[in-house]
């Protein structure tokens, strides 16, 4: 008996075999979920097909978390393949290159307002079509954050502020919510070689500190954020919202 059997779930997020979404998306369907997955754009869809298949994805559709009418058919499909939905993962995140770099201070405000609109305001987005789809039925929404959200990083800069925007979204949303049932948490991971992640200027610097400083002296895995997103998506976190889960090796609670 799998811990989300019968659940439908639906995954944004995916964009290559070490993207999180991908080991959660596989953690999911090992424990008895059905999945549908998204994908950005053609581009994106190379990668994202065939692994969608590998896991047995019933619905594998494209969607651009910035434009309302393509969340709006997404979620039509989702309502017409499956009449309701359990769980809901937001693991998206953009800003332009040249904004992880450097100085905070040169900042754009297109690249502001970009960074904002997909990494933080797609959750409220995406919950907002989700939300007729999820009532009543002790569903979870999962949102990825990054410890950047609330310590400064070097280079993380714009991405660190819509983080923030994220994991203060997730807490209003819960509220708004929770009254039909439907949990929102954030799972706060520690830094991984992504796709996302190699955009930011001295990753490997951040990387390198955080396993000689976490309590646990290494890094984590994708496979262990997907555990605890496998926990805040099931029942056993039935009393759990509005959280921020850290998984970092405990690097969060060191001052010094």
């Amino acid at each position: 008996m799998g811990l989300l059997d019968g659940k439908k779930a639906m995954i944004f997020g995916i964009a290559n075999e070490k993207s999180i979404a991908w080991a959660i998306a596989q953690a999911f369907r090992r424990e008895g979920a059905e999945l549908a997955v998204t994908y950005a754009n053609d581009t994106v869809a190379k990668r994202v097909l065939p692994l969608a298949e590998a896991v047995g994805a019933q619905l594998v559709l494209p969607c651009d978390v910035r434009s309302d009418e393509d969340l709006k058919k997404v979620f039509g499909e989702v309502e017409k393949a499956w009449g309701g939905l359990d769980v809901l993962v937001h693991s998206v995140a953009f800003a332009n290159k040249e904004e992880l770099k450097g100085s905070f201070l040169n900042t754009t405000r297109e690249g502001f307002s970009l960074a904002m609109d997909i990494s933080a305001y797609s959750l409220v987005a995406m919950v907002k079509e989700a939300y007729p789809l999820m009532k009543g039925r002790d569903a979870s929404v999962l949102a990825l954050t990054y410890y950047g959200g609330q310590k400064v990083f070097p280079n993380y800069n714009v991405m660190g502020v819509a983080k923030a925007a994220l994991e203060m979204s997730v807490r209003y949303l819960a509220e708004s919510v929770g009254c039909d049932g439907i949990r929102v948490n954030a799972i706060s991971a520690g830094p991984l070689k992504t796709l996302a992640s190699a955009g930011v200027g001295g990753f490997n610097q951040i990387a390198g500190y955080v396993e000689q400083k976490a309590p646990l002296r290494r890094n984590i895995t994708q496979d262990e954020v997907a555990g605890s997103a496998l926990y805040l998506a099931s029942s056993l976190a039935s009393g759990v919202t509005g959280e921020i889960h850290f998984v970092d090796s405990g690097y969060n609670i060191i001052g010094l």
